[in-house]
């Protein structure tokens, strides 16, 4: 089980407090712990990335071990860590503004 980390618009949507585990086989990588987290909760479908340019959205940012991994490929193996559940996959809403 992969644990997720969502902001607090997404945990609304999705009705749930806290962080969310789903399964993800391997390889784990962003792809496939969005397709998890898009079939436990169906309501959140589209609010990650976009379905016509499958790209993160624009306000959205990922983490792994407290690494920036936003503007990696959706399909690069993420850190052990991550995969085995010891650190969260933190899906961060991005502040804009000045």
């Amino acid at each position: 089980m992969v644990r997720v980390e969502l902001p607090f618009h997404l945990r609304e949507l999705a009705r749930v407090r806290g962080e969310v585990r789903v399964p993800v086989a391997a390889p784990v990588t962003a792809r496939a712990i969005i397709d998890a987290l898009e079939r436990e909760y169906p309501m959140l479908g589209g609010t990650i990335r976009d379905y016509s340019t499958d790209r993160r959205r624009s306000f959205l940012r990922f983490f792994a071990c407290q690494e920036d991994v936003s503007f990696i490929d959706l399909d690069a193996p993420l850190p052990d860590a991550v995969a085995s559940g010891d650190e969260p996959f933190m899906v961060v809403g991005a502040l804009a503004g000045g």
